[in-house]
């Protein structure tokens, strides 16, 4: 098995949902970007699907992806944010165009599994996912107030994704982990600084799955994006699946031509 991937904090997506309801949220969303150009695009992309913030195990110089449905089951007692988390997965399942993602009616059915703990039990959760030892390392180095892992194959398919959210940090919190971490767990997993309009730098907070994001999620579920794919075999592709991606993230989002 090539290993396990981790990583921290909270961002998000956009409405369906109560989200758009909490201030920060909609004060986000009024200022939001939506106009990229394809060099801002590609470089977001690169630098979120290739590498990783922190890494257990494996190469990270290649495209990890499901290849398979995503099935996420909600494991907490809060049947109110279970209920949230079911309207993110449809948010993403709306705005993704090739990604097959839903709900699962039990644990033994899904291939993401996320766990809903309160603040005060998150350390002691990730202790139990990662072992004290890299649940210390990944405290030090990251401080999450959420994680989200995953354990890919030697094709770098993910085969399985774990994401832990606390439920009693307050709505924003919640959403913006829960955006941030489902959407990692899919594949672009690497954290960066660089990149001002996404959701997976640490400086940026959303709650809601932004335009920018939209674009690096459908780029990474084209098929023909496969993983365990190359950058140099990227860029190879990246072009029509760019113009194709455009036309969509236009469509699904209303954007003028």
């Amino acid at each position: 098995m090539a290993g396990l991937v981790a990583v921290a904090l909270g961002h998000a997506s956009w409405p369906v949902l109560a989200s758009a309801e909490i201030p920060a949220v909609a004060q986000r969303q009024r200022a939001e970007k939506k106009v990229f150009t394809d060099s801002e695009i590609v470089e977001g992309f690169f630098k979120t699907a290739f590498g990783a913030e922190y890494h257990l195990a494996g190469r990270v110089d290649r495209i990890r992806k499901y290849d398979t449905p995503v099935r996420v089951f909600a494991d907490g007692n809060r049947a109110d944010r279970k209920a949230q988390l079911a309207k993110i997965v449809a948010d993403i399942a709306a705005r993704v165009q090739h990604l097959d993602i839903a709900m699962a009616a039990n644990n033994g059915e899904a291939n993401v599994l996320v766990k809903l703990v309160r603040d005060r039990d998150l350390n002691r959760t990730i202790a139990t996912f990662y072992g004290s030892e890299r649940a210390r390392e990944i405290r030090s180095s990251l401080d999450p107030q959420c994680l989200s892992g995953f354990r890919k194959n030697e094709k770098y398919e993910i085969e399985h994704s774990d994401v832990i959210l606390t439920v009693d940090n307050g709505d924003f919190v919640f959403f913006d982990c829960a955006y941030e971490e489902l959407l990692q767990s899919l594949g672009p997993i690497n954290d960066t600084s660089t990149v001002p309009w996404t959701m997976f730098n640490d400086n940026v907070s959303m709650g809601y799955f932004d335009v920018y994001d939209q674009y690096i999620l459908n780029l990474l579920y084209d098929p023909r994006v496969k993983a365990g794919m190359t950058v140099q075999e990227v860029k190879e592709v990246l072009p029509d699946v760019l113009a194709d991606v455009r036309t969509w993230v236009r469509k699904v989002n209303n954007l003028a031509e």
